[in-house]
């Protein structure tokens, strides 16, 4: 696989939370390590995605925005 984007994060499909329209995907990228990923239903049934499979986090972004909680 080659790829532009940078942060490419190896992990193993932890849950997957299939609806009609988009799926919720939780990948574990180390123990206690989680990201979760929204994606289109069609996406994820095209990719053939199964919990303990593994997968890449690929994230490209423009900006980062940080909060505080006052």
């Amino acid at each position: 696989m080659k790829i532009s984007a940078r942060n490419v994060l190896p992990g193993k499909v932890a849950a997957i939370h299939k609806g009609p329209v988009t799926t919720e995907v939780t990948l574990e990228l180390a123990p206690g390590l989680q990201i979760v990923s929204t994606i289109t239903t069609h996406s994820a049934e095209a990719l053939g995605l199964k919990e303990g499979a593994q997968a890449f986090g690929v994230i490209k972004a423009s900006n980062v925005m940080l909060a505080v909680d006052e």
